[in-house]
């Protein structure tokens, strides 16, 4: 989408906002970067998502993993996690988060672990609690799990207005089919959206600059 489609799908969206649930799953937008090669802020995203939805700050909803460390005892958030979360509040999200889970793995050096924390579950319950609270969903995320959870609503309780924004080489194949079968209505691509979405645009931080982050902690 070029920015005059953009502003098109933004002004067609307007009737729609005070009925719209979003749902970030912040996990899979923030791997985005490595095809992006630029960063998705989060004040950035609170500011375009003022386009998609307005009203109640629970049906902006922010899925993330409060990371505390290998050590079960900790109570100390990681500066990395800790960061996302707090920003992700200043900017009235309704936050949502469990602690992520380190899984030994055999096959990799002694002390290193794989960390899990998926939102599937916790996203798909809260589409049909909420249910009466919204007419439209806007997906972030490029994972198709939840797209049984949009076939369930839809056939269950006539849910019609599903979109999914993420970016191009993050798309499962269930949210292409679901797509092609009129399921949901429209993917739109943050790669498209770098003007609004990435915090250096404009100060020489484009697709391809060198911009320094803190270490992943």
């Amino acid at each position: 989408m070029n920015p005059e489609a953009i502003r098109a799908f933004l002004e067609f969206f307007e009737p729609k906002k005070g009925r719209t649930v979003v749902i970030i799953d912040f996990a899979n937008v923030d791997k985005w970067e490595n095809t992006l090669h630029w960063k998705v802020g989060i004040q950035e995203l609170a500011r375009l998502l003022r386009h998609f939805s307005v009203g109640s700050q629970v049906l902006r909803r922010f899925y993330y993993g409060a990371d505390y460390g290998p050590s079960e005892k900790s109570e100390t958030l990681t500066l990395w996690s800790g960061g996302i979360l707090q920003r992700a509040g200043y900017n009235r999200f309704e936050v949502i988060k469990k602690r992520v889970k380190y899984i030994h793995d055999p096959l990799r050096p002694a002390g290193q672990y794989q960390k899990k924390c998926d939102f599937d579950v916790e996203m798909a319950l809260d589409l049909i609690k909420m249910r009466d609270n919204y007419d439209n969903v806007i997906l972030f995320s490029g994972d198709g799990d939840l797209v049984c959870a949009f076939d369930y609503l839809n056939k269950e309780y006539g849910k019609t207005e599903f979109f999914v924004f993420a970016a191009r080489g993050h798309i499962g194949k269930e949210i292409v089919d679901a797509e092609s079968s009129g399921l949901i209505k429209k993917i739109l691509y943050a790669d498209d959206f770098e003007y609004r979405l990435n915090p250096d645009h404009g100060r020489g931080g484009g697709a391809h600059a060198t911009v320094f982050r803190p270490p992943r902690r």
